[in-house]
């Protein structure tokens, strides 16, 4: 008797569990954290790019080799930020995306250097590396899309009634999302 009142007891907790939603916060936590990891992939393919950007540029262009220790230092600097994917807390989130965006400055000033530089912008091996950026930084765009929707998605669920009851209850919590950086919804000046 104790034992067909332990599996009923079971029973009910699983039912209850999987029609309360923590199995869908489960899921979705997981989502997002695997998008989390598509975004860090996509940044950590920039890094490894750049030492051969900047290996191509300072054989054409020692010159202006300032420009070309910004890029270095912010790559490092970009690199050495993890974010725990089980805090993606909003100043994670801004904390990690500022030094990209500061590796993104230094790699538009060293675009800028190369447009000074007709030699360097017919070598092949620069083009190439051009282009590989500029799919990389696609990447990164349609990466941190996506993870943003797993975590709206994720943050609705949370957030929902009745399942902020049970959210509460397992300590899920809202997951930060990335935001627009400062001044990019001014158009960039392009002068020639």
């Amino acid at each position: 008797m104790k034992r067909l009142l332990v599996v009923m007891v079971g029973l009910f907790t699983a039912l209850s569990f999987s029609s309360c939603g923590y199995n869908t916060m489960v899921s979705k936590d997981e989502n997002v954290k695997g998008k989390w990891a598509q975004v860090e992939n996509a940044y950590q393919r920039r890094a490894d790019l750049i030492p051969n950007l900047v290996a191509t540029v300072k054989g054409a262009a020692q010159h202006e080799e300032g420009t070309l220790t910004a890029v270095v230092e912010a790559r490092a600097k970009a690199t050495s930020i993890n974010v725990d994917p089980s805090n993606l807390s909003d100043e994670a989130i801004a904390n990690f995306q500022q030094t990209q965006d500061a590796l993104s400055q230094s790699l538009g000033r060293l675009i800028a250097t190369v447009e000074s530089y007709p030699d360097l912008k017919a070598n092949a091996n620069f083009q190439e590396l051009q282009v590989q950026l500029e799919g990389t930084e696609n990447r990164i765009s349609v990466e941190r899309k996506a993870y943003n929707d797993a975590v709206q998605d994720y943050n609705t669920t949370v957030r929902s009634f009745p399942n902020n009851i049970m959210a509460g209850m397992f300590g899920f919590k809202a997951k930060g999302t990335f935001k627009a950086a400062e001044g990019s919804d001014k158009a960039p000046e392009v002068s020639f």
